[in-house]
């Protein structure tokens, strides 16, 4: 927040490469603000000026302002705010690709957090197709196990499973989750919360028996690496409570 004020100052000659390294030195904490999750509203209050400022400086098109431009419509979704992510997301999307194709890593990042956005906007049709490119462009860019591929096939789910189609969301989480166990192991953070997702998934499908053992094994692991009290946990255990109440109403 010090550094924004003196990045803002129109400069030239020396005080104008000052400038370039303070936007960088704010786009960066900017997006470390937004990997710690913990304060969206924080990342909006600095990355409204920063997206001006950026563009004010390097352009509309460039990298760094598209970067930041994606930052706060993440920021946005976040806070509670999609109806204002959604339009940052597609003119980012747009803008990056005209200027990196259709298949460069950062357009498909921008088409993933475009799709999100509608999912939580409650307009997942308009989700899926965006969700299946980009899954399809992953797969054949980045292969098969990288980390944003697993994502994509996990967002394409959640989006089936939203739209009420639990039958085609069922075999992408058991892909996704035999893929993190492999890649990952059985214990870490994001095969949790696939495991999670797929247990989900059979509960929504009516399949309450494969449900329950997969969301036990979940929380016993969820509580031994988070604690009983993580917000992670405390959902785990929702989830296992709605599970066995429908076990009961179904016995």
């Amino acid at each position: 927040m010090a550094l924004q004020e003196h990045a803002a100052s129109p400069a030239s000659g020396p005080g104008e490469q000052l400038i370039g390294v303070l936007l960088r030195l704010r786009l960066s904490a900017l997006y470390h603000l937004n990997a710690l999750g913990d304060s969206a509203e924080q990342v909006i209050v600095a990355g409204e000026p920063l997206v001006a400022d950026l563009a004010r400086v390097l352009g509309t098109d460039h990298p760094d302002t598209l970067q930041s431009r994606n930052e706060l419509g993440e920021a946005y979704r976040a806070a509670g705010r999609s109806a204002e992510a959604i339009p940052l997301h597609q003119q980012t999307l747009a803008a990056r690709e005209r200027v990196l194709g259709p298949d460069h890593p950062d357009t498909l990042t921008s088409r993933n957090n475009l799709a999100i956005a509608y999912v939580t906007e409650g307009r997942a049709a308009e989700a899926i197709p965006l969700h299946q490119r980009t899954l399809a462009a992953r797969e054949r860019v980045l292969g098969p196990d990288h980390p944003d591929t697993l994502g994509s096939r996990n967002n394409l789910a959640v989006a089936y499973l939203t739209e009420g189609r639990a039958a085609e969301a069922i075999p992408l989480h058991q892909q996704t989750l035999a893929a993190y166990e492999r890649v990952l192991g059985p214990d870490h953070l994001a095969t949790l919360t696939s495991r999670n997702n797929l247990a989900v998934a059979y509960g929504a499908a009516g399949r309450i028996a494969e449900a329950i053992p997969l969301l036990e094994q979940t929380l016993a692991a969820m509580e031994r690496m988070l604690g009983p009290d993580h917000p992670a946990t405390l959902q785990l255990r929702s989830n296992l409570d709605d599970a066995g109440r429908a076990a009961d109403r179904a016995g």
